[in-house]
């Protein structure tokens, strides 16, 4: 049994508890970093193979305004790429696929395309009254929270052709099914990462650049800093027993770790596996009984040459067909250009009936319905094909992020953070900017160790949260809407202005005939 004593446990070698361990040691603290996999990353999972190099089956993207992972990555010598954004999107639905610029499908009917304009203005207006720091205390914050984002879009959504758009937004984000999240959550989601524009662009957005690399090597790096053999894999906690000057961790191996404090890196849903003595707070506990992970199998389509560049697309594809697994695509290309591939994500209630297949069955299921979405026999040809999912990784238990349904954002989301006794909590679900996502990651794990190096008396209240300079390579430009997608009517205004008007024109047409026929 093991008994020796450090100034801090971290729980979990993913990003955010290596971030939090590499801040600490910085200070001069002595750190035990336990993790329950073979390996660290957490969701940042690169695989090696020959034949495609590498490829990132977890966290992969990076951009502007993710000021504190480029920072972390600079430290640790990591550079990233540009994705190559370039050429025009896809939309395939009614057995046609359409071309587009932008991030907004194009509409079948005037009524469609003024409801999916209106969607997007209605939540960029609603996104800015949530303080990323305290959604809980939005100026609607309970009548939010009381909604699922379903509700929502029932209210305000008038198209068949809006509400496929509408619905794929939130399965694309975070995940899930709109019935199953809070309007509150999900606005906040979006605010977390500075608005849905930035969350879905690739140049100027979140998806701008990959790690050279590959993404997994920001946590093996942070290892090397921090000291391989103070990283221990394979030891899952079980149980944390908290005295009055210190705690204690117990794996499942019957080794106890003592030290001063202790932070939790590890998802929200997944905090509830282990056992703790004195109990959690209630709402520490009822947070954890409800914020399961997002519903995801991330696929990679590899091909001889990158076919959809001769005919101008760019990979990225938006798919309404029902009988289709993948909702999205983006292309993944090297740096150099080599091993092209078609990354796709099957999402939500789609993994259900994909986990049902074999992983041959779902290649060819995906490969055929690239066949009909680019229209190219290349796409039934591919030379690899690479999956995971990440339901079933008892660890991560899905991805990207944990979600909250109604109801518990504005009655226990203060409590996501905020420390107790000798615990402190991290992972990107405890983050204000960017949550679920690496820069999340790496905000929370660090100010959960500045708030332990506060508590210990090195650092000041002022010094615990730290604004982060932009970082000076990966600038930001501001992002908004035009001028017309602020003022064009939406479906209802629409109706009353044409009506208006052809109420005037019959009426005065009504009115020449009696002037001109009138005896």
């Amino acid at each position: 049994m093991n008994t020796d004593s450090t100034d801090v446990t971290v729980i979990g070698a993913g990003l955010s508890g290596l971030a939090a361990a590499k801040l600490l040691k910085e200070h001069g603290q002595n750190v035990l970093v336990l993790e329950a996999r073979g390996r660290v990353g957490g969701r940042l999972y690169t695989v090696k193979d020959e034949r495609i190099d590498y490829v990132d089956l977890g966290g992969a993207y990076v951009g502007p305004t993710q000021d504190r992972v480029l920072r972390f990555a600079r430290e640790l010598g990591i550079q990233t790429h540009l994705n190559d954004g370039s050429g025009d999107s896809l939309f395939y639905t009614k057995g046609r696929a359409r071309r587009f610029v932008g991030v907004k499908q194009p509409m079948w009917s005037i009524a469609a395309y003024l409801d999916l304009n209106n969607l997007y203005r209605t939540l960029d207006r609603m996104v800015k009254q949530v303080p990323a720091e305290a959604p809980w205390q939005a100026p609607n914050a309970r009548e939010w929270d009381a909604m699922t984002v379903q509700q929502f879009y029932d209210k305000i959504i008038w198209t068949k052709e809006a509400m496929f758009c509408a619905m794929e937004l939130v399965e694309q984000i975070v995940c899930c099914e709109p019935n199953e999240a809070s309007l509150l959550w999900f606005l906040w989601y979006l605010a977390s990462g500075d608005g849905l524009l930035r969350i879905l662009l690739i140049g100027n957005g979140a998806e701008e650049r990959k790690w050279v690399g590959g993404s997994q090597q920001l946590c093996q790096k942070a290892m090397e800093r921090i000291g391989i053999e103070s990283v221990l894999l394979n030891h899952p906690v079980c149980r944390i027993t908290q005295g009055l000057n210190d705690v204690s961790v117990h794996d499942v191996y019957a080794n106890k770790y003592n030290s001063k404090y202790v932070i939790l890196a590890i998802p929200t849903s997944t905090q509830s596996k282990i056992l703790y003595d004195p109990p959690l707070p209630s709402g520490k506990t009822q947070l954890m009984q409800r914020a399961p992970m997002g519903r995801v199998i991330k696929t990679f389509m590899y091909y001889e040459r990158a076919f959809w560049r001769e005919k101008g697309i760019s990979g990225c594809i938006s798919i309404d067909d029902p009988d289709s697994l993948v909702g999205g695509t983006m292309e993944d290309l090297k740096q150099d250009g080599s091993h092209p591939a078609i990354m796709g994500f099957i999402v939500g209630d789609k993994v259900l009936s994909a986990q049902k297949k074999s992983k041959k069955e779902r290649q060819l299921i995906i490969q055929e319905q690239y066949y009909r979405v680019f229209g190219s026999e290349e796409a039934l040809y591919p030379i690899h094909y690479e999956e995971f999912d990440w339901t079933q990784e008892q660890w991560s238990e899905g991805g990207f992020s944990s979600t909250l349904p109604p109801g518990y954002l504005t009655k226990y989301g203060s409590d996501i953070r905020s420390p107790v006794g000798r615990l402190y909590f991290a992972g990107t679900e405890a983050a204000c900017h960017w949550s679920g996502y690496m820069d999340g990651a790496v905000e929370a794990g660090e100010r959960a160790a500045r708030e332990i190096l506060g508590a210990s008396g090195q650092l000041s209240k002022d010094e615990i949260w730290k604004e982060e300079q932009e970082d000076p390579e990966v600038k930001a430009t501001p992002l908004g809407l035009t001028f017309w997608e602020q003022r064009l009517p939406s479906v209802p205004e629409f109706l009353v202005i044409t009506g208006f008007t052809t109420a005037t024109s019959l009426a005065g047409l009504c009115y020449y005939l009696y002037l001109k026929y009138r005896k």
